[in-house]
């Protein structure tokens, strides 16, 4: 392993240890066996190698989740949903610190145009993979209107159910009961006993 490798793998225990506003330069190089130089030769300064392993860690993530989906992705999109999700969940404890790190990072995408276009690109690829997964076919065979919605709904699931769980997991819905809100709403005319007043206008 090089000295790159050698600092992400660093950046990223230290992420999920400290989170991301309380790792020094020093910190990095003394987790990682390099040196300073090194750093800035491959990364340009200690927030780019930060900001790299936050990127990173969303790659560690997105492999666990579709390997968690792996046996179980049932017959329809909603299934497979299902499955989406409840890998999500699974491997929520196992990834909370990185998850509270990566919040931090988000916050200072507005003042780090590198940070924000790094995430842009990083959804833009998500978006397809996870229609893809949901869909049951290969990203590569994901038109753009269907990454823009299906993919989209999917990091929306994402994002929301992550806060939902960082901030308060035991009020959190679990896989089970969103997929189970998304069936209901699939068919409103089952919620409540038929339309409402407002349907019925």
């Amino acid at each position: 392993m090089g000295h790159r490798e050698e600092l992400l793998a660093a950046a990223k225990r230290l992420l999920a240890e400290r989170g991301f506003a309380h790792i020094t330069a020093r910190d990095l190089v003394a987790e990682s066996g390099t040196n300073l130089a090194s750093i800035g030769y491959h990364f340009g300064s200690k927030e780019a190698l930060l900001n790299a392993a936050i990127i990173d860690s969303f790659d560690d993530w997105g492999n666990h989740i579709e390997a968690a989906m792996h046996g179980r992705s049932g017959d329809t999109a909603m299934d497979r949903l299902e499955a989406f999700l409840t890998g999500l969940q699974d491997g929520q404890k196992e990834n909370r610190s990185i998850m509270v790190a990566s919040l931090q990072a988000f916050g200072q995408f507005e003042y780090v145009p590198q940070l924000r276009d790094d995430l842009a690109r990083t959804y833009e690829a998500a978006r397809r993979d996870l229609a893809g997964l949901v869909l049951g076919r290969d990203p590569a065979e994901i038109d753009d209107a269907t990454a823009r919605t299906i993919g989209s709904t999917a990091l929306c699931l994402i994002n929301g159910m992550v806060l939902q769980w960082l901030i308060d997991p035991d009020a959190a819905p679990s896989a089970a009961d969103l997929a189970s809100a998304l069936r209901a709403l699939a068919q409103p005319d089952a919620i409540g006993g038929g339309r409402s007043r407002v349907d019925a206008r």
